[in-house]
């Protein structure tokens, strides 16, 4: 690996919201290890899913810019599991969300069910924020993720074929 290089897949910083329901291809998200075929195979056409190998550390995120602190928002994954997939089930995954870098998260708790077929979607909701914009740049931007880093136990077999997100009144 050369010198300044990253085993991390990093994604579209510039993502901005588009108004309703936006999705986000995984080669656009950041996966902590996705440069390494080990771990993960991250794809870097549009239609394919990211494939989780192996790791003892799920970490997933991503940012979209020119969101509104008025509404709520919705952001999730759309996922699957291989026949084979291991270590889910048993320790909670979490997905979390803010609003600008230095924002409050909300997160929810996902509990998979390892003998579910077919594709799926988590999700975790952030409602309107609270107090007003504090006029800093980052406040347009949601910053998200799915988290599974606590347990360091070792999990694979997952498909991540896209996350969304959805704006609410």
């Amino acid at each position: 690996m050369a010198p300044n290089s990253t085993p991390h897949h990093s994604g579209n910083p510039s993502t901005k919201f588009t108004k309703g329901r936006m999705m986000i291809p995984p080669k656009d998200l950041n996966i902590v290890w996705g440069k390494d075929n080990r771990y993960w195979s991250v794809p870097q056409n549009q239609g394919s899913p990211a494939e989780l190998h192996q790791v003892s550390w799920l970490e997933v995120t991503g940012s979209v810019g020119e969101t509104s602190p008025n509404k709520k928002y919705e952001v999730g994954f759309r996922v699957s599991l291989n026949p084979d997939a291991f270590g889910w089930g048993k320790y909670p995954m979490y997905i979390m969300i803010k609003r600008g870098k230095q924002g409050k998260a909300a997160s929810t708790k996902i509990n998979m069910n390892p003998n579910l077929k077919g594709e799926f979607e988590i999700s975790g909701k952030l409602d309107k924020s609270k107090e007003q914009s504090r006029g800093g740049s980052d406040d347009a931007r949601l910053y998200f993720g799915l988290y599974e880093v606590w347990s360091g136990k070792w999990k694979g077999g997952l498909k991540i074929h896209h996350a969304f997100i959805t704006e609410f009144p």
